[in-house]
């Protein structure tokens, strides 16, 4: 059977089309942004990608196509595709037809940290021995892949709020049916779907009243905007993480989050002491802890997995060191995300270092302005912020320097931004760069910028 699948170089999309693979379809797709990682690694898989959305992808006829959320009416393929009669599910529909049935599946939701979470969940139930199955909006380098099928019934997956698809409004993770839910926390985003947070909190609810009443949904205490959901109805087992109250916490060994101790039910359970830093990444450690506890892991053993955790691709991921110039890529593309990443950065090298942060505002809910009174403050912890104007914004990026805590600059170009840094680095930065998306390549660019620098100057 011939799958095609557009869109297929999305992060939920690409990881669909290795399962596919691997229970026996032919997989081909098509994409308008076929660019590394997950182009190298679909590529690996054998699977046959074109560039762009012309209509001869699909001749002939595959027997089934899965259209991605980022397909619209008048996209060529999608018009093609109608007007044929050709047969198309959703990928989230494709997963509860084809994957989802007979498995015990442990969903990561939350507006921050879904990939990092459900890749220590993945994981854990791994180095216990329990080899899941898995499907991560990102690639886990303990695995060097970001989904998989498994060999035992458990199946770990990021659980995403983002609608389904043009012609199926609702959360993707609705049609996820899982045992185990993670809520890690819930804001406001992706303004480009939800008017507000009361709606985003609706379609978390409709998750909610997917979970059996054996199965268990796990959240951090103390959290009203969690605390409201649960409160429009709740047939599930509940535990809550990190309050003073909960049977979930965690006793800080270091200031940065790189050693803790979790305690269940008020007593020291296990200790890790691993290579990640910040508040955000401890409490997506507790969430997955627990998680991995509801099948059957003990808190030790998860403990001793998360210490030999080696963390994700772009979630602060060192790419190289030039010169004594350090480059950093970072998926963060939100407020509250760049904020606790920050803050972990500063807490673990100090008050001192000197961190260059890049931002594109890539989102859709970036570029419609919505979070720009809570950007200023979500970078007091960097010593300087360069801004990078994409087109589309429909606001000015001027209004952040004014306001800015620390240094700050726009700058419209990635040519001119790569030269900027080039030229002004020195041995002992931190280049952090934050986007959602390949920011045309900027991080291979700085790192052979410097490299010729540093190759003139001897250093």
């Amino acid at each position: 059977m011939h799958i095609h699948i557009l869109g297929i170089c999305g992060t939920f999309m690409g990881s669909l089309a290795i399962l596919a693979r691997e229970l026996g379809f032919h997989v081909s797709g098509s994409d308008e942004n076929v660019y590394p990682p997950m182009s190298t690694q679909l590529e690996k898989q054998g699977i046959s990608l074109f560039q762009g959305y012309d209509s001869d992808a699909l001749c002939p006829a595959p027997d089934l196509v899965i259209i991605g959320n980022a397909m619209k009416r008048g996209n060529p393929a999608v018009e093609y595709l109608l007007e044929k009669g050709l047969p198309y599910v959703s990928g989230p529909e494709f997963f509860s037809r084809h994957i989802a049935p007979g498995r015990w599946v442990l969903a990561a939701s939350g507006t921050h940290g879904k990939t990092s979470t459900s890749s220590m969940l993945a994981w854990i139930l791994e180095y216990a021995g329990m080899s899941p199955g898995f499907l991560i909006g990102g690639i886990p380098k303990d695995f060097g892949i970001s989904a998989r099928l498994g060999s035992t019934s458990f199946f770990v997956i990021e659980a995403d709020e983002y609608d389904t698809a043009f012609f199926d409004k609702r959360s993707k993770f609705v049609h996820y049916h899982p045992r185990t839910l993670i809520i890690n926390n819930l804001e406001f985003d992706h303004a480009d779907i939800f008017d507000d947070l009361a709606a985003i909190q609706r379609q978390f609810h409709h998750l909610v009243r997917t979970i059996p009443g054996s199965g268990r949904i796990l959240f951090p205490s103390d959290t009203p905007v969690i605390d409201d959901v649960i409160a429009m109805g709740c047939w599930s087992e509940q535990e809550g993480l990190g309050g003073n109250e909960s049977v979930w916490q965690v006793e800080p060994v270091s200031e940065d989050g790189s050693h803790f101790q979790v305690l269940y039910k008020d007593r020291v359970a296990g200790t890790v002491n691993w290579q990640q830093e910040g508040d955000h990444n401890v409490a997506n450690a507790l969430a997955s802890i627990a998680a991995a506890h509801h099948v059957g892991v003990l808190p030790e053993v998860a403990c001793e997995a998360l210490s030999v955790f080696q963390g994700v691709k772009r979630r602060m991921e060192l790419i190289e060191e030039v010169g004594g110039v350090r480059i950093y890529d970072d998926f963060a593309h939100h407020p509250t995300a760049i904020a606790t990443t920050l803050a972990g950065q500063r807490s673990k090298l100090g008050e001192n270092a000197n961190i260059r942060v890049i931002i594109e505002p890539r989102s859709n809910t970036m570029k419609m302005g919505v979070h720009q009174e809570t950007l200023v403050a979500s970078t007091d912890q960097a010593s300087e912020v360069i801004w990078f104007k994409p087109q589309g914004l429909d606001w000015p990026l001027a209004e952040l320097v004014a306001n800015s805590p620390v240094k700050a600059s726009v700058i419209a170009s990635t040519e001119a931004i790569v030269r900027y840094l080039v030229d002004t680095a020195a041995s002992g930065d931190h280049l952090l760069v934050m986007s959602n998306g390949g920011f045309e390549g900027i991080h291979g660019r700085i790192v052979s910028g410097l490299k010729e620098k540093f190759k003139k100057t001897g250093a």
